[in-house]
């Protein structure tokens, strides 16, 4: 979830700077990636506080391109933006003759922008089409998904991506809804879902809504899958020196991002020998353990900082 209105401060903007600036400080000619460019506040803060820095933006969004683009207009000869995809991000780099970086941010998830913008089809409090493209120019629309796909897959989606313990009922309904045509918008999906959970647990969690459409946008929009492949990538061309700064703003994601930091960061020397091989010595180390949080202030001057996991990665041999 990246940043929001433009008079807003986007989510742990001093944590991510704090954690980039080691790295940045250590290069003469510094260059950073902000893999999910968004409306632009955490690259602008990089621009205006480093001024040797050179950034590349990347965003899937051609609404929040045009915005940052905007935005950073003062900054057109220390930024590169580009409209890709951030599982692109080695492509892209190879393309402008990049080939190391000295630090990548992730701000991952639905951004306050698409939020915000009722007819992107992302709100379930909002009357809006079935879309939920990060990417409205191209691609799958959630009206698709819900048209096409067979229920045993609306069910694995909804349990995997939603953890949705009704997602039998809701797939069900869902079939018999389109059928009759009678699902047609965010709200005609929201009443639905609503109608297919027992009353008891409606009462608990938040709205019964939230996780079918998480759900759905996640496959829409192949979240998951482009940050398995994007990780990696971001590792491989990331200095010696440099880091990884990913925001994660659900479990499903921040696990995953985990698990990639952990295997990156753990050695593959046997442990039964008494020395580490020097060769399979760990090329990167965890900046801290565990994932931070937003602090309480911030949580309560943007409430879309409440769900924020922070994890941070440092390359430490070539």
């Amino acid at each position: 979830m990246r940043e929001g209105k433009m008079i807003h401060k986007p989510v742990a903007l001093e944590r991510c700077l704090a954690l980039l600036t080691p790295s940045i400080e250590r290069s003469a000619s510094p260059i950073v990636v902000d893999a999910t460019l968004g409306m632009g506040g955490h690259s602008e803060a990089l621009l205006e506080r480093f001024p040797k820095l050179r950034v590349v933006g990347l965003d899937r969004d051609k609404e929040a391109i045009a915005i940052a683009t905007s935005r950073l207009e003062r900054f057109a000869d220390r930024i590169t933006v580009i409209h890709a995809v951030y599982d692109e991000i080695a492509e892209v780099l190879s393309e402008l003759g990049i080939n190391g970086v000295d630090g990548i941010l992730f701000d991952l998830g639905v951004s306050s922008l698409q939020l915000d913008h009722v007819e992107r089809g992302f709100s379930y409090a909002h009357t809006a089409p079935l879309d939920m493209r990060m990417d409205n120019s191209t691609g799958m629309t959630a009206a698709d998904l819900l048209s096409n796909y067979e229920k045993s897959q609306l069910i694995r989606i909804l349990k995997v991506y939603g953890e949705e313990r009704f997602a039998s009922r809701i797939a069900e309904n869902i079939i018999k809804a389109r059928a009759s045509g009678s699902l047609k918008t965010t709200t005609d999906l929201a009443d639905l879902i609503k109608a297919s959970i027992p009353a008891p647990a409606r009462r608990i969690g938040g709205n019964p809504a939230k996780r079918t459409f998480q759900a759905i946008r996640i496959e829409v929009n192949q979240e998951l899958e482009i940050l398995k492949r994007a990780l990696p990538k971001a590792l491989n061309i990331t200095k010696v020196g440099g880091r990884v700064v990913v925001m994660s703003f659900q479990s499903l994601e921040d696990k995953i991002v985990k698990a990639i930091f952990q295997e990156a960061s753990e050695s593959k020397s046997p442990r039964e020998l008494p020395v580490e091989i020097e060769e399979l010595k760990a090329k990167f180390e965890l900046v801290f353990r565990g994932s931070e949080k937003a602090s309480e202030e911030e949580i309560k001057e943007n409430s879309r900082a409440q769900s924020v996991r922070l994890r941070a990665i440092e390359r430490v041999a070539s």
